[in-house]
């Protein structure tokens, strides 16, 4: 069996074409577009991008940032995403969850793990441009995120599985009526929503995912990341204080932070945070 280096070079270079198809979905999906045709094109020119200039991060480098057609400037968030999708894909094989059971299979995670941080990606990017997340990604997401706990628990035994599969269910439907609570509350108190409906339904699929406590435990770490950056930008005048900012990102952040380190190692940072030693 290869060695974990081999693997996490394999890693890398599959999850950056990953990451490749992945812009394709968070610029396609909000226009209403196939993700699958027509083939990778210059949104300007209309040009098909030939192999060799469709090659993760590389062509980028390679064409200058610009379409090689008509020299349109193509947007560095496009291998930003494609590094970060493989080190994603990466730190997925040495991660350490604990969502699915003590017992579950581990190279079982490391794909549940790839899967997760992968469907997150788009939500977060398409949330950043449009302050919209998009239904069908994030029911999808919670169906993948039951099917990958059933196959992972019932792997473990029937009573595990049963377990594990209810938890998450149970985690999912007080993810979204929460968060549609949560919402409904700022809208009575604020005169406005403190969540978006999208946020809800996300919170549903990290529920499918990562069961009760990881919900819980993304929701903490969703909403002090969330502090710091509306304080930042409030602070600094890029925000007003009515103005609306993306929180799905914040809430993905949490997910695969919880998904990567596992509990204990929130829970006790946590932990020594509020009892003064940390924060």
């Amino acid at each position: 069996m290869a060695s974990l280096p081999v693997l996490s070079l394999a890693a890398a270079l599959l999850g950056a074409c990953v990451g490749s198809f992945l812009n394709v979905v968070a610029w396609r999906l909000p226009r209403q577009e196939s993700v699958v045709l027509p083939p990778s094109h210059c949104t300007r020119c209309g040009v098909g991008l030939a192999w060799y200039d469709n090659i993760p991060v590389l062509s980028w480098l390679v064409l200058g940032g610009r379409c090689r057609r008509c020299q349109t400037p193509i947007a560095v968030r496009y291998p930003l995403v494609e590094l970060l999708t493989a080190g994603l894909w990466v730190a997925a094989l040495w991660a350490t969850p604990t969502a699915m059971g003590s017992g579950a299979d581990p190279w079982a995670l490391r794909l549940a793990g790839c899967l997760l941080l992968s469907w997150l990606i788009p939500l977060v990017l398409i949330d950043l441009d449009h302050l919209w997340l998009p239904e069908p990604l994030c029911r999808w997401g919670v169906v993948l995120g039951l099917a990958c706990t059933a196959t992972i628990g019932f792997a473990q035994g029937d009573p595990n599985g049963r377990a594990l599969v209810f938890q998450h269910l149970l985690a999912a439907g007080i993810g979204l009526l929460g968060s549609e609570a949560v919402s409904a509350l700022g809208q009575r108190l604020l005169g406005q929503p403190a969540l978006g409906l999208g946020d809800a339904k996300l919170t549903a699929l990290l529920g499918a995912w990562l069961g009760l406590g990881g919900l819980g435990l993304a929701v903490v770490l969703a909403v002090l990341s969330g502090a710091v950056a509306g304080s930042i930008g409030r602070l600094s005048g890029r925000l007003g204080p009515r103005d609306p900012f993306a929180f799905g990102p914040f809430l993905a952040l949490g997910g695969a932070c919880v998904w990567l380190l596992g509990h204990r190692f929130w829970l006790d940072l946590l932990q020594r945070g509020f009892d003064g030693r940390v924060l």
